[in-house]
């Protein structure tokens, strides 16, 4: 814990570092920025022991929400509250459903929901646009709009700043007693109730903030790549955020930005050397993981470091 203020510190500048050096990569960066914020989410739920297998469906109701409000409202510092707000909102309706689930239920009735967001995502041609999704119109930020290479910045430094605060909400969260309490119920949720602590009330809030950071890792995908399709709520969207948060360790708040930057860049140079076969270089870097770093990337620096 002591040591994880300075690795965050770290990883920020290696991360300003090489967008400076290397231009293009800002955009790689930013949208693991995005998907590392969507995935601490998904930590809190493996705090408690389950796995949702359909979390992309915050991530499509925040990116909609930005494409739907924007033509409108182009102003980013109001679009990303009302993306967390709409995300906030269907996580919680949802949440008072699914909490009362656990282990396999859990995870399959989550990506229920999320095929049904989909399903009416890609039926609704009229509204969503279907297959083709929608262009996100141009942004405004603060009442501005900058150059091109100047909003690839200040997307950037949103998304580093907004992955920093969340990082350190989540550190906050986990160290209370309502965060231990996850714990419990991955190992004795009975236990949790004889000593008048609410399993499911804790499961609830713990789901409805990770709505939340999907809905903002959601949001700030369609302001980075400024075109929204079905295709974010579909199921390997999903699989995508779990091979995240498995590849980057669940031990700390910084795994899941670990796990996004690592995923990003393999899939961006595996694609760019070997076209046609990058998804098994991910598939085998994934088993790598699981065999001999089962902590992920996160779990294989805090080795190294107490070494």
């Amino acid at each position: 814990m002591k040591r994880e203020p300075l690795l965050a510190a770290l990883g920020a500048f290696a991360l300003i570092a090489c967008a400076w050096a290397v231009p293009w990569l800002k955009f790689i960066l930013t949208i693991a920025l995005a998907k590392g914020i969507a995935v601490l989410g998904i930590l809190l739920l493996l705090r408690a022991g389950q796995v949702s297998f359909g979390h992309s469906m915050f991530l499509a109701l925040g990116a909609y929400t930005v494409a739907f409000m924007a033509p409108t409202e182009p102003e980013v510092l109001l679009l990303l509250p009302a993306a967390a707000l709409v995300a906030t909102g269907f996580g919680l309706v949802i949440g008072l459903f699914l909490v009362r689930y656990r282990d396999i239920f859990f995870g399959m009735l989550n990506l229920a929901f999320a095929m049904v967001l989909y399903s009416l995502l890609e039926k609704l041609y009229a509204i969503t646009k279907g297959t083709d999704g929608i262009r996100v119109a141009g942004l405004t930020f603060a009442g501005t709009q900058p150059e091109r290479p100047v909003q690839e910045w200040v997307m950037f430094g949103i998304a580093l700043g907004l992955a920093i605060l969340f990082g350190l909400l989540v550190s906050v969260y986990l160290a209370s007693p309502m965060g231990r309490a996850l714990a419990g119920i991955k190992t004795r949720e009975t236990r949790l109730e004889f000593m008048g602590v609410p399993a499911r009330r804790v499961l609830l809030f713990a789901y409805v903030l990770s709505a939340l950071m999907g809905g903002v890792g959601g949001a700030l995908v369609a302001m980075t790549t400024r075109h929204v399709t079905p295709q974010i709520a579909y199921w390997t969207a999903s699989g995508e955020l779990v091979f995240i948060a498995i590849l980057g360790g669940a031990g700390s708040a910084l795994g899941p930005f670990l796990g996004a930057t690592a995923f990003e860049l393999v899939r961006v140079y595996a694609a760019a050397a070997v076209a046609e076969a990058w998804q098994m270089i991910l598939g085998a870097v994934l088993l790598v993981v699981i065999l001999f770093a089962p902590g992920g990337v996160w779990g294989l620096l805090s080795r190294r470091w107490r070494a």
